[in-house]
């Protein structure tokens, strides 16, 4: 099978994953996300700064996401990695992100593999767009994005103290090296 192909299978059922968990859940108080995104604003390259590891990241270096809002109401993914080191073989997994109604678009539903979609929660974001905080509401994912590959300590720190608060296992976190862009 290839590679390309296992990387969209396992990201699928991670999401799948990730949706049959979050709609059984109730032990986490309610997840807020930010009031509104502009999803003009939000387009364009984020780099990953720091996750709760992800099945389908095992081994990436050097991820990033782009997000284009496409004609048809929902919003074009594409993630990018270097397996094994920053040197290594790009991959590249493309899917669809669905703003949830009465959500101002802080709520989207993230596909990978149909029918499987997942949560993409926005819950903080820089007034200027430079920095995100995401998660799913069943607390098992998170990651911390910038314009950048590299963040500010304190703008991170205050991102997993955020995180923290909102219930997330931030002990857990993962930096991401982002070294092929430095």
């Amino acid at each position: 099978m290839k590679k390309k192909t296992k990387l969209l299978l396992s990201a699928g059922a991670l999401l799948a994953a990730t949706a049959l968990v979050s709609s059984c859940s109730s032990s986490h108080a309610p997840l807020a996300t930010v009031p509104r995104v502009d999803l003009d604003r939000y387009e364009g390259r984020w780099y990953e700064i720091a996750a709760l590891p992800q099945r389908f990241e095992k081994g990436c270096h050097c991820v990033y996401a782009e997000y284009r809002q496409n004609p048809e109401g929902y919003v074009d993914v594409y993630n990018f990695c270097r397996k094994g080191g920053p040197e290594g073989e790009g991959e590249a997994a493309t899917g669809k992100a669905f703003p949830v109604e009465g959500s101002n678009n802080s709520k989207l539903k993230v596909q990978f593999f149909w029918p499987f979609k997942g949560d993409y929660w926005i819950l903080e974001l820089d007034p200027d767009y430079q920095y995100v905080l995401v998660g799913s509401p069943d607390r098992e994912s998170l990651w911390i994005l910038s314009r950048t590959p590299q963040l500010n300590e304190e703008v991170y720190d205050r991102l997993v103290q955020l995180a923290r608060q909102k219930g997330f296992p931030v002990e857990d976190l993962r930096l991401m090296d982002q070294s092929c862009y430095i």
